[in-house]
């Protein structure tokens, strides 16, 4: 049975979780801009000082593989149809390089401006975290969940939560940080280039 976590909650996560299944799941309200929503999930491999250490280690729909299978995104959903998670990011605990400390969840609207999009137009919104047997698990047991209660009025991008490491052991930390400026400012604020 899954943990429920609220905004601000720290878990330690068990250390037998080797492969871990991101999940992110959304819906769209019903509004009148006439263009679709196409919200993405991506990942941020970071250092000690949080921040980015090399361009390939910012996982999205154009680079899904960092760190040779570290952390797998498994693809974009262009429209966030249906139940369940509308994107998956994958994750091998015995594969992060130890220069890695901790790990970005981010969800963005893509094109947000110009569709004048915003996640106040976003509902039951969630992130979760499922135990996975192996590469071809795609379900998983579950090991937690955050669901984003906050309302979002002008925020186009979301820190949803980071997976960091601390003495040793990886934790969970349920943020549900809103930024302006869409993806380019998150790489920014993590020491990317955009």
């Amino acid at each position: 049975m899954a943990i429920n976590l609220t905004k601000g909650q720290r878990i330690t996560l068990d250390k037998a979780l080797k492969l871990a299944l991101v999940g992110l799941g959304w819906d769209t309200n019903r509004y009148d801009g006439g263009a679709d929503f196409d919200l993405d999930a991506s990942a941020l491999l970071l250092g000690e000082n949080g921040k980015l250490l090399r361009d390939e280690d910012f996982v999205f729909y154009n680079n899904l593989n960092a760190r040779d299978g570290a952390v797998v995104h498994t693809g974009d959903n262009l429209t966030g149809d249906g139940d369940g998670d509308d994107e998956v990011i994958m994750v091998n605990f015995e594969k992060i390089p130890a220069e890695i400390h901790k790990i970005a969840i981010v969800v963005t609207i893509h094109d947000a401006e110009a569709r004048r999009q915003n996640f106040g137009q976003v509902s039951n919104a969630y992130i979760r975290i499922a135990k996975c047997a192996d590469e071809f698990d795609t379900v998983g047991e579950p090991v937690l969940k955050f669901d984003l209660e906050e309302e979002f009025s002008i925020e186009t991008a979301l820190v949803v939560a980071e997976i960091y490491k601390k003495n040793g052991e990886w934790k969970f930390n349920a943020i549900a940080a809103g930024y302006q400026g869409g993806l380019n400012a998150i790489i920014r604020s993590f020491g990317g280039n955009v």
